[in-house]
């Protein structure tokens, strides 16, 4: 996987470098999983993980989940065998080393939010209503839905190979209720996608790094975008930038009811989510 590489010389025109910041991932679902920040403890949402919740003295919700703190020497280590082997796992390293505190704090913020509430009182899972090809092809055209599934069709994904390439990350245990929160932000990857508006193309899949940095924090979000900068063509940079600018001005998206507004107007969320589609990202992709 060649994420990170980039070479002037060779490529030629800009265009073509942005093209080719990351060539091949294997089974075609890595650069889905870049911005997951949040490791899925079990395929398809099943068998949660039982763990018992404690609460931390004047602190709402449980204590953060896990190692909690940043190693950026076991990133960097990542970074370099990425770097010299193309191995998709270690994206997943960084992103778990860098994770920090930002999965309890987003989930925080998701459990405190109505939206939020709703999903886990109801345990609520997006996956089936992302996997209901034929419920999603019966929804109106220009629909968030047919959006949704068009994107897949046209890249060849399905919701079910997220889940299963998902796995190849660490599996530690969580709280029911941060398990089922990490599980519906691993399946809104790919929606993010279609409402953002960058592709899966190296240069759109660091956009949305960019982007979901500012929605939802982890740093390895940030350095994966740092440690290609060399590499991105001055253009290139400039998109990553407008990214990062729509990801902090657009609400946030994870206390969104994503099941009921995909049969809603795909413009028509944009436009409630103040996400402003990419100007300078396109041209360089088209």
């Amino acid at each position: 996987m060649d994420l990170l590489g980039y070479n002037r010389e060779k490529r030629g025109d800009e265009k073509r470098a942005c093209q080719k910041i990351g060539d091949g991932d294997e089974g075609g679902r890595a650069p889905a999983l870049l911005l997951a920040g949040l490791s899925p403890s079990q395929a398809k949402g099943e068998k949660m993980v039982r763990a018992k919740t404690a609460e931390s003295p004047g602190m709402k919700g449980p204590r953060s989940p896990g190692d909690t703190r940043l190693h950026p020497l076991r990133a960097m280590r990542a970074f370099r065998a990425l770097q010299a082997t193309g191995d998709t796992r270690q994206v997943f390293v960084i992103l778990r080393a860098m994770r920090g505190h930002a999965l309890i704090r987003t989930f925080r913020r998701f459990a405190q939010s109505p939206t939020g509430k709703k999903v886990l009182a109801e345990r609520r899972d997006l996956y089936p209503a992302l996997t209901d090809q034929e419920g999603l092809r019966k929804l109106p055209e220009g629909s968030l839905g047919r959006g949704y599934l068009a994107f897949m069709e046209e890249e060849r994904l399905s919701a079910q190979g997220l889940v299963q390439a998902s796995e190849s990350w660490e599996d530690d245990p969580m709280p029911p209720d941060i398990d089922l929160f990490r599980a519906r932000m691993r399946e809104l990857h790919d929606v993010s996608h279609v409402v953002t508006g960058y592709g899966r193309d190296p240069l759109g899949e660091l956009c949305l790094l960019a982007f979901t940095y500012r929605q939802f924090g982890n740093l390895g979000r940030l350095l994966i975008v740092a440690m290609a900068w060399s590499r991105i063509p001055k253009p290139g940079r400039a998109a990553v930038f407008e990214a990062w600018r729509n990801g902090k001005r657009c609400a946030w998206l994870g206390d969104r009811d994503w099941e009921s507004l995909l049969a809603r107007p795909l413009a028509q969320v944009r436009r409630e989510l103040a996400i402003t589609l990419p100007v300078r990202y396109r041209p360089l992709v088209a």
